[in-house]
């Protein structure tokens, strides 16, 4: 049998967390105010004050991981996106992130290291996939890999090839621009050409234009038709 003053006694209890809960969550927005405003440096010691009491707040993590990969501390935003998958093991963006930051850091090191790194990398994108079946940039950072990739290595432009394609039944824009892209590595500019110009049918969005400017300006020798290409954006875009 519970003793009378329980409901008291809990009632206190309340009182006396209640402001350190909000203190918290006003701390974390003002953090995320920062943090969107790219004052990372600013942002940073609040979200770590806020791990300190709570370890395994979610956000708060994935916050400090993407700061300390924008400042290129690849390894501890893997630190922090590596307890992330623990903590959540079917967020697709802690692998894609994970992932993100083990290339980056297999970019700087010396080959023979890099090289021990790749099934890892491609291990995180795939299971990024595998837990979101329409996630883009796991596509995109993979035809990427596969391009960079000498081919004794497992480089390959059909691997390539095969993530565009699936790119192209989740996100039209997305699929030819990879298409285009992968045209365009391997230096076939009439076919990027083509490619281009599908995704600024389907989409017409700015990036799509400068995709095909900067390849006729850049690979094409032809900087007349790049800025005819973006005058006629421009045009279309008048508000």
């Amino acid at each position: 049998m519970l003793h009378r003053d329980y409901p008291m006694k809990k009632f206190l209890l309340i009182l006396l967390i209640l402001p350190a809960i909000l203190f918290s969550q006003t701390n974390f927005e003002k953090a995320e105010k920062l943090f969107g405003q790219a004052k990372y440096a600013s942002a940073k010691p609040i979200f770590e004050s806020i791990i300190a009491d709570n370890p395994n707040h979610l956000k708060t993590l994935e916050y400090l991981g993407d700061i300390e990969g924008h400042n290129k501390s690849w390894d501890k935003a893997m630190a922090y996106y590596g307890k992330l998958k623990i903590l959540d093991p079917d967020n697709a963006a802690y692998y894609y992130k994970f992932g993100g930051c083990l290339g980056m850091k297999a970019k700087d090191a010396n080959k023979f290291k890099a090289l021990g790194m790749i099934d890892d990398i491609k291990a995180n994108f795939e299971k990024a996939i595998k837990l979101n079946p329409k996630h883009i940039e796991a596509r995109w950072a993979l035809i990427e890999l596969y391009l960079q990739l000498p081919g004794i290595v497992g480089g390959s432009e059909r691997k390539a090839q095969k993530y565009a394609s699936e790119l192209l039944k989740i996100s039209q824009v997305d699929g030819y621009l990879a298409k285009g892209h992968i045209a365009e590595y391997f230096r076939r500019y009439k076919e990027a050409e083509k490619q281009y110009n599908k995704a600024i049918t389907v989409s017409g969005s700015k990036t799509t234009y400068q995709k095909l400017a900067d390849l006729y300006k850049n690979k094409m020798n032809q900087p007349e038709k790049a800025r005819a290409l973006l005058e006629n954006y421009q045009q279309r875009n008048k508000s």
